[in-house]
Protein backbone atom coordinates (compact mmCIF):
# COMPACT_ATOMS: atom_id res chain seq x y z
CA UNK A 1 0.00 0.00 0.00
CA UNK A 2 1.67 3.40 -1.25
CA UNK A 3 0.90 6.27 0.71
CA UNK A 4 0.72 9.94 -1.34
CA UNK A 5 1.85 13.21 0.77
CA UNK A 6 0.99 16.34 -0.90
CA UNK A 7 2.54 19.28 0.27
CA UNK A 8 0.26 22.30 1.05
CA UNK A 9 1.86 24.87 -1.37
CA UNK A 10 0.63 22.01 -4.37
CA UNK A 11 -3.16 22.02 -2.61
CA UNK A 12 -3.22 25.77 -2.68
CA UNK A 13 -2.31 26.03 -6.34
CA UNK A 14 -5.36 23.13 -7.38
CA UNK A 15 -7.57 25.32 -5.08
CA UNK A 16 -6.66 28.38 -7.01
CA UNK A 17 -6.95 26.75 -10.51
CA UNK A 18 -10.22 25.25 -9.58
CA UNK A 19 -11.32 28.68 -8.28
CA UNK A 20 -9.98 30.51 -11.59
CA UNK A 21 -11.50 27.59 -13.25
CA UNK A 22 -15.08 28.16 -11.41
CA UNK A 23 -14.89 32.16 -12.31
CA UNK A 24 -14.09 31.05 -16.11
CA UNK A 25 -17.17 29.08 -15.67
CA UNK A 26 -19.66 31.35 -14.21
CA UNK A 27 -18.53 34.36 -16.96
CA UNK A 28 -18.92 32.60 -19.58
CA UNK A 29 -22.22 30.28 -18.92
CA UNK A 30 -24.53 32.51 -20.00
CA UNK A 31 -23.47 33.31 -23.14
CA UNK A 32 -23.43 29.79 -24.05
CA UNK A 33 -26.97 29.50 -23.06
CA UNK A 34 -27.86 32.17 -24.90
CA UNK A 35 -26.16 31.01 -28.21
CA UNK A 36 -27.53 27.64 -27.30
CA UNK A 37 -30.73 29.54 -26.85
CA UNK A 38 -30.75 31.72 -29.98
CA UNK A 39 -31.02 28.37 -32.09
CA UNK A 40 -33.80 26.87 -30.47
CA UNK A 41 -37.57 27.72 -31.81
CA UNK A 42 -39.50 28.77 -29.32
CA UNK A 43 -43.15 29.85 -29.57
CA UNK A 44 -44.26 33.76 -27.95
CA UNK A 45 -45.14 33.30 -24.45
CA UNK A 46 -45.30 37.26 -23.47
CA UNK A 47 -45.01 40.43 -25.01
CA UNK A 48 -43.23 43.25 -23.64
CA UNK A 49 -45.57 46.12 -23.49
CA UNK A 50 -45.11 49.42 -21.78
CA UNK A 51 -48.59 49.65 -20.39
CA UNK A 52 -49.58 46.85 -17.72
CA UNK A 53 -51.77 44.62 -19.95
CA UNK A 54 -52.80 41.34 -19.25
CA UNK A 55 -53.95 38.95 -22.64
CA UNK A 56 -56.32 36.36 -21.90
CA UNK A 57 -56.65 33.13 -23.45
CA UNK A 58 -59.23 30.30 -23.33
CA UNK A 59 -58.56 26.83 -25.14
CA UNK A 60 -61.33 25.40 -26.19
CA UNK A 61 -61.14 21.42 -27.13
CA UNK A 62 -64.35 20.05 -25.12
CA UNK A 63 -67.93 20.71 -23.83
CA UNK A 64 -69.08 24.16 -24.50
CA UNK A 65 -71.79 24.04 -21.48
CA UNK A 66 -70.17 26.98 -20.19
CA UNK A 67 -69.68 29.33 -23.61
CA UNK A 68 -72.60 31.88 -23.56
CA UNK A 69 -71.55 32.36 -19.24
CA UNK A 70 -68.43 33.24 -20.31
CA UNK A 71 -69.39 35.06 -23.25
CA UNK A 72 -71.70 37.03 -20.60
CA UNK A 73 -69.08 37.99 -18.09
CA UNK A 74 -66.49 39.11 -20.74
CA UNK A 75 -68.80 41.32 -22.13
CA UNK A 76 -69.83 42.74 -18.72
CA UNK A 77 -66.40 43.78 -17.81
CA UNK A 78 -65.64 45.00 -21.40
CA UNK A 79 -63.01 42.50 -22.20
CA UNK A 80 -61.88 40.82 -25.94
CA UNK A 81 -59.74 37.64 -25.14
CA UNK A 82 -58.42 34.67 -27.93
CA UNK A 83 -60.16 31.34 -28.00
CA UNK A 84 -57.50 28.67 -29.39
CA UNK A 85 -60.06 26.01 -30.73
CA UNK A 86 -59.57 22.83 -31.91
CA UNK A 87 -61.48 21.94 -35.17
CA UNK A 88 -63.34 19.07 -33.89
CA UNK A 89 -64.90 21.53 -31.56
CA UNK A 90 -65.67 23.73 -34.02
CA UNK A 91 -67.26 20.58 -35.93
CA UNK A 92 -69.73 20.20 -32.88
CA UNK A 93 -70.62 23.72 -31.83
CA UNK A 94 -70.42 26.14 -34.62
CA UNK A 95 -72.74 28.00 -32.88
CA UNK A 96 -70.74 28.54 -30.00
CA UNK A 97 -67.87 29.04 -32.42
CA UNK A 98 -69.92 32.18 -34.21
CA UNK A 99 -71.29 33.78 -30.88
CA UNK A 100 -67.51 33.85 -29.43
CA UNK A 101 -66.30 35.70 -32.66
CA UNK A 102 -69.70 37.92 -33.13
CA UNK A 103 -69.11 38.98 -29.53
CA UNK A 104 -65.60 40.47 -30.83
CA UNK A 105 -62.85 37.85 -29.22
CA UNK A 106 -60.34 36.60 -31.75
CA UNK A 107 -60.68 33.17 -32.84
CA UNK A 108 -57.66 30.89 -33.62
CA UNK A 109 -56.49 27.67 -33.70
CA UNK A 110 -55.76 24.50 -31.47
CA UNK A 111 -55.31 21.89 -34.00
CA UNK A 112 -57.72 20.01 -35.96
CA UNK A 113 -57.82 16.84 -33.68
CA UNK A 114 -55.76 17.84 -30.14
CA UNK A 115 -53.18 15.35 -31.33
CA UNK A 116 -49.46 15.01 -29.79
CA UNK A 117 -47.61 17.37 -32.36
CA UNK A 118 -44.63 16.15 -31.12
CA UNK A 119 -44.70 13.09 -32.77
CA UNK A 120 -45.76 13.99 -35.92
CA UNK A 121 -44.07 15.03 -38.91
CA UNK A 122 -43.94 18.57 -40.38
CA UNK A 123 -46.54 17.65 -43.10
CA UNK A 124 -49.09 16.28 -41.00
CA UNK A 125 -48.90 19.15 -38.70
CA UNK A 126 -48.88 21.63 -42.08
CA UNK A 127 -51.90 19.66 -42.70
CA UNK A 128 -53.54 19.28 -39.44
CA UNK A 129 -53.29 22.85 -38.76
CA UNK A 130 -54.60 23.72 -42.34
CA UNK A 131 -57.87 21.51 -41.53
CA UNK A 132 -58.31 23.84 -38.44
CA UNK A 133 -57.94 27.02 -40.28
CA UNK A 134 -60.22 26.26 -42.87
CA UNK A 135 -63.32 24.94 -40.36
CA UNK A 136 -62.72 28.36 -38.45
CA UNK A 137 -62.77 30.42 -40.91
CA UNK A 138 -65.67 28.86 -42.50
CA UNK A 139 -67.60 30.01 -39.22
CA UNK A 140 -65.65 33.35 -38.72
CA UNK A 141 -64.63 34.38 -42.36
CA UNK A 142 -60.93 34.92 -40.82
CA UNK A 143 -58.54 32.52 -41.12
CA UNK A 144 -56.23 32.24 -37.81
CA UNK A 145 -52.83 33.44 -37.75
CA UNK A 146 -52.00 32.07 -34.16
CA UNK A 147 -52.25 28.77 -32.99
CA UNK A 148 -51.70 27.04 -29.13
CA UNK A 149 -49.99 23.69 -29.85
CA UNK A 150 -51.90 21.16 -28.16
CA UNK A 151 -50.70 20.00 -24.67
CA UNK A 152 -48.64 22.58 -24.96
CA UNK A 153 -46.00 20.56 -26.72
CA UNK A 154 -43.70 21.91 -29.31
CA UNK A 155 -39.96 21.63 -30.60
CA UNK A 156 -38.00 22.57 -33.47
CA UNK A 157 -39.80 21.22 -35.78
CA UNK A 158 -43.07 21.41 -34.57
CA UNK A 159 -42.08 25.41 -34.42
CA UNK A 160 -40.87 25.42 -38.06
CA UNK A 161 -44.17 23.74 -39.43
CA UNK A 162 -46.01 26.09 -38.10
CA UNK A 163 -44.33 29.00 -38.98
CA UNK A 164 -43.70 27.47 -42.65
CA UNK A 165 -47.51 28.37 -43.04
CA UNK A 166 -46.91 32.35 -41.89
CA UNK A 167 -48.45 31.31 -38.24
CA UNK A 168 -47.27 31.91 -35.32
CA UNK A 169 -47.54 29.64 -32.07
CA UNK A 170 -48.64 31.07 -28.40
CA UNK A 171 -48.04 29.40 -25.17
CA UNK A 172 -48.90 30.29 -22.11
CA UNK A 173 -47.02 32.81 -19.63
CA UNK A 174 -49.37 31.33 -16.48
CA UNK A 175 -51.60 28.72 -16.47
CA UNK A 176 -54.58 29.80 -14.01
CA UNK A 177 -56.10 26.93 -13.23
CA UNK A 178 -52.80 26.11 -11.45
CA UNK A 179 -50.68 29.14 -10.37
CA UNK A 180 -52.50 32.63 -10.17
CA UNK A 181 -49.45 35.59 -10.69
CA UNK A 182 -49.97 38.61 -12.49
CA UNK A 183 -47.71 38.03 -15.10
CA UNK A 184 -47.64 39.11 -18.75
CA UNK A 185 -50.01 36.50 -20.22
CA UNK A 186 -52.96 33.55 -18.78
CA UNK A 187 -54.17 30.51 -19.89
CA UNK A 188 -57.60 29.36 -18.63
Amino acid sequence: MKIFLIRRRYVAILAVLALIAGIFYVVTYPNSVSAAADTRQLPIYCVERDEKICSISFDAAWGNEDTQTLIDILAKYNVKTTFFVVGDWVDKYPESVKALHDAGHEIMSHSNHHDHYNSLTGDQIVADVTASNEKIAAVTGVTPTLIRCPYGEYDDHVISAIRSMDMEPIQWDVDLLTTPSNRCAAAV
